[in-house]
């Protein structure tokens, strides 16, 4: 459901969580006040980059800011945190409403081609050596992304592990206050001795495929939440391909994405709920 001046971009109630958690506005360096920039607008643009795909240059004028104003507060927005604030509370709303399960969590990476190379980019070993990046992926047992990351295409996998865990924690319903994966799920990349002892330090349970032992279709039944996650964050055309050299506004992106997979889960969630 979507509704409201944005609400064919925008799904509705989006915007009002959002809003309280951008940064002060920037005061014009003549003194001349608070840039006049509608929020909502440049909010609503953005996200019609990240599902379109399209350039900052062909931004529709609809948006009513130019496409250099968007570009500028997108940077502005990114650097102070706004899409990983925006998607940690989405989730937090979701585990609020017991929406999150913790029986297990999945980990899981994928490809992705950098058009203009950058930093976190390398030869990717599935693309013919052409310079790439991976994104990381944490999932709860229904394949929604509570983490996401960014590396270079020719990093293993398995050094993704430690950062994605490390410090997450599920606090914000009181009963289950601090909560971990029970189990972490992933393949046989990531079956690496000390990584399968520090998951036990922290007291997950590890349901990594062993290699040489677990066979890929006994690993495949599991791993279908993951596959499905994969491509709901790639269906938003912006991630197909790297286009920012920087890496932090292609993680500024992805956060988004994964912010906007989660809400519009919670929103069919709870349809389903007050039917």
């Amino acid at each position: 459901m979507a509704s409201g001046r944005w609400g064919w971009i925008v799904p509705d109630g989006l915007w009002e969580i959002a809003r309280p958690l951008l940064p002060p506005a920037r005061v014009r360096p003549q003194g001349g006040g608070v840039t006049n920039i509608d929020d909502e607008a440049v909010f609503a643009a953005i996200v019609y980059v990240l599902v379109s795909g399209c350039a900052w240059r062909v931004l529709p004028p609809c948006f009513g800011a130019s496409k250099s104003t968007v570009h500028r507060r997108f940077v502005i927005w990114s650097k102070a945190g706004l899409w990983g604030r925006l998607h940690q509370k989405i989730v937090q709303l979701l585990d609020e409403q017991n929406l999150i399960d913790l029986s297990r969590a999945v980990l899981d990476s994928a490809h992705v081609r950098a058009k203009k190379g950058g930093e976190l980019t390398g030869p990717s070993p599935v693309d013919r050596g052409k310079p790439g990046s991976k994104m990381h992926v944490l999932s709860d047992a229904d394949g929604l992304p509570l983490r996401v990351g960014l590396s270079a295409a020719n990093t293993h996998d398995s050094q993704a592990l430690k950062p994605m865990l490390s410090h997450f924690h599920m606090g914000a319903n009181p009963t289950r206050a601090n909560r971990s994966p029970a189990a972490l799920q992933a393949d046989k990349a990531y079956d690496i001795p000390h990584l399968r002892r520090w998951l036990w330090g922290k007291h997950i349970g590890v349901r990594i495929a062993r290699k040489g032992i677990d066979s890929s279709e006994r690993l495949g039944r599991r791993r279908g939440v993951i596959e499905r996650t994969m491509p709901w964050l790639t269906g938003y055309r912006r991630l197909n391909h790297r286009y920012e050299r920087k890496p932090g506004n292609y993680l500024a992106f992805l956060g988004l994405a994964a912010a906007l997979c989660c809400y519009k889960r919670c929103l069919k969630l709870t349809m389903q709920d007050t039917v």
